[in-house]
């Protein structure tokens, strides 16, 4: 069995929201070096640690989807595949 084609999709939109955050931490960079309020580089690292987040709470889905997938494809017990999840929550979190 292949992976669902949604991988590629959501590989494309993992790639884009990381270029948004490495566009942010550079802004980030920019107000330091410009000697900016605290408050305002404060502000845009909250933004950009919120963004980068999302993006790993995205890839730990992707992990446990893929572990599913496995799952269905290798005819292993829906047990094995909560201890390889929770495995993986334990790992990552």
């Amino acid at each position: 069995m292949s992976k669902p084609s949604s991988h590629a999709a959501s590989r494309d939109s993992m790639l884009k929201r990381l270029a948004r955050v490495e566009g942010q931490i550079r802004g980030v960079q920019r107000l330091i070096k410009e000697d900016t309020d605290c408050e305002k580089v404060a502000q845009q690292m909250t933004a950009a640690r919120r963004a980068l987040e999302k993006a790993y709470h995205e890839m730990v889905g992707c992990l446990i989807e893929d572990e599913i997938f496995d799952q269905k494809a290798n005819a292993t017990s829906t047990a094995e595949a909560m201890t390889n999840i929770r495995s993986i929550m334990n790992k990552y979190s």
